[in-house]
């Protein structure tokens, strides 16, 4: 990616890193939805990609770009080392973690504990930028246990920003460290979207995206009335992939259609049948497609399929056309 693309990365609509979720299969089916969002891969820890196999960590395919590399880790040498190994990979931009709250990334001394650490976190972008031609982002959290004023938060912000980050991506609540589980930190700490929009105010060259509690198209919407530069959905967007592509044409591109669940399934069967090859069994591509038809009639028995008769070792791509005839949808010819 040269300068100038650099400079034009779309980020009014992207998809949320999620750990175990938004791997290569997950970002293919979600790129079916909304062919302009931004997708970012599950966190990657920098000490893996540097000491392991990178090349199966990284792997993905073309169809998903633009997609960004998220990185976990605290140490500035090794994420600078990342970041340049993810370039040459071919992704769009390199984000570091700072808002996980889970445990295990508390323990490795990144994710969200890491916002105790503006100092050490604005020497990590340092590297980092010294390190790739592409974008670096931080995603953060307002705050951290007790520390969640407004003032810890835009003392944070002005510490990466002098570091020179090209994006500030914020999930509006504070990670509660001591108490409550990943799930819990993602639903029980209120949602301060005032911090947000202020920090925008404050900082109106800085792009910042707004994360959490955005849920339909409504929610999103409003985030742009307000002067935001674009807006990350989780949960929502894997559970209802829809939702992508409704935001794809309200926001993207107005021409667009949501596609029949009947165009998916014949993408997703070709591109399950490329990777059969290598031995991929095709339950990895279908724990994605739950949401394939939430809220119609026939979700139920598309679930329990993709649960009992996808899900076995022996199912082959093309197993999906029987699933359809549950919904008494038609293979286009």
């Amino acid at each position: 990616m040269n300068l100038c693309e650099q400079q034009t990365l779309d980020r009014r609509i992207s998809v949320a890193p999620m750990m175990d979720w938004t791997d290569r299969h997950c970002r293919f089916l979600h790129r079916l939805y909304a062919p302009h969002a931004l997708l970012y891969t599950e966190m990657i820890v920098a000490a893996a990609l540097v000491r392991g196999d990178a090349q199966r960590l990284l792997d993905h395919d073309a169809s998903e770009h633009p997609v960004a590399l998220q990185l976990g880790g605290c140490s500035p040498t090794e994420l600078a080392q990342a970041a340049r190994i993810g370039t040459a990979a071919g992704y769009a931009e390199i984000n570091l973690n700072v808002g996980c709250p889970s445990d295990r990334v508390k323990n490795g001394s990144f994710g969200a504990c890491l916002m105790l650490k503006p100092d050490l976190v604005a020497t990590c972008v340092r590297h980092m930028k010294e390190a790739t031609h592409v974008p670096v982002t931080v995603k953060c959290r307002i705050g951290i246990d007790e520390r969640d004023s407004y003032e810890f938060f835009s003392e944070f912000v002005d510490a990466v920003c002098a570091a020179g980050i090209d994006a500030l991506i914020v999930h509006a609540r504070a990670a509660i460290l001591g108490g409550l589980s990943p799930k819990e930190n993602r639903e029980i700490p209120p949602l301060k979207y005032g911090y947000v929009y202020r920090i925008k105010q404050e900082r109106p060259t800085l792009p910042v995206v707004l994360n959490g509690g955005l849920i339909d198209l409504d929610s999103v919407l409003a985030q742009f009335e307000v002067g935001l530069n674009g807006v990350m959905l989780g949960r929502a967007a894997y559970y209802r992939p829809a939702l992508l592509a409704e935001l794809e044409q309200a926001v993207l591109n107005p021409g667009w259609q949501v596609p029949h669940p009947a165009e998916i399934v014949e993408k997703v069967v070709i591109y399950a049948n490329h990777h059969a090859s290598a031995g991929l069994r095709l339950h990895s591509i279908t724990r994605h497609m739950q949401g394939l038809v939430v809220g119609k009639e026939g979700a139920r028995a598309w679930r329990r399929f993709l649960s009992e008769v996808a899900a076995r070792p022996d199912a082959s791509p093309e197993t999906l056309y029987r699933g359809l005839s549950l919904l008494n949808a038609k293979i286009a010819s």
